[in-house]
């Protein structure tokens, strides 16, 4: 682990702001509370509402609840359908946050930040009241209040789209060189590089690791577990960074 905390070292110690994507860094929101049986409800429950033409083959068969809400709002741009269904998914998601499992370090992560005076944010496709209760449970709002920007009704503002990493930016003061955003999807990597600001990827599995390659991330800027981000910031707290 010593090389990679080295390779890090920069990317950690400069930053003054910190801006988390919340499902992948923080927590796995749908460990406990499987995403395909929410996407499937998604599906079932758009078909009940009436003859609106079918979705996609790809979207019938996702896991992804966020692909299905996607998809109903590109069919139906300005409907209060979209209303209906981003609704569905935050009602799922409060749900999933009672059973959320944490990202191993992540909590210690955060609290290490704040002791060496970063300013945090987060900045996800989630919904805010879903992680402002799953940072209740942790005792984490701390640490980010009032700085949690997330999902609105407004599906085209979601990343890729750069809009809540610079919400994040303007309301705390940040230049964006003096910010870093740690996701795990190519759309986090995505919105950082839109809004100019550095990127550390989390990737706990190779699957995640290849997407955020392929997406223009580099190796030695992909960590598959937040210990070395631990190491390198208790170092600095001691003043050594």
């Amino acid at each position: 682990m010593a090389e990679e905390i080295e390779n890090l070292r920069d990317l950690i110690v400069s930053p003054r702001f910190v801006l988390f994507d919340f499902d992948g860094p923080i927590c796995r929101l749908f460990a406990r509370h499987p995403s395909e049986r929410i996407a499937a409800g998604m599906v079932r429950g758009f078909a009940e509402r009436g003859p609106r033409g079918p979705l996609p083959q790809e979207v019938l068969e996702t896991a992804d609840p966020q692909v299905v809400m996607r998809a109903v709002a590109a069919r139906h741009p300005g409907s209060d359908l979209i209303t209906e269904i981003e609704e569905q998914l935050t009602q799922e998601e409060l749900k999933a946050t009672d059973t959320a499992f944490p990202t191993p370090y992540a909590d210690l992560v955060i609290q290490t930040w704040v002791n060496v005076d970063a300013k945090l944010a987060i900045t996800t496709n989630n919904s805010p009241r879903a992680v402002a209760k799953y940072l209740e449970s942790r005792d984490l709002t701390r640490c980010f209040a009032p700085h949690i920007y997330g999902r609105t009704q407004n599906l085209d503002l979601l990343k890729p789209n750069p809009y809540c990493i610079k919400r994040a930016l303007s309301a705390m003061g940040a230049a964006p060189s003096a910010a870093l955003m740690i996701g795990d999807a190519a759309t986090d990597y995505e919105a950082a590089v839109q809004a100019g600001v550095t990127f550390l990827g989390y990737a706990r599995n190779e699957r995640k690791h290849g997407l955020l390659r392929d997406a223009g991330v580099k190796r030695e800027h992909i960590v598959s577990s937040l210990a070395p981000v631990l190491a390198i910031l208790r170092t600095k707290g001691q003043g050594e960074g």
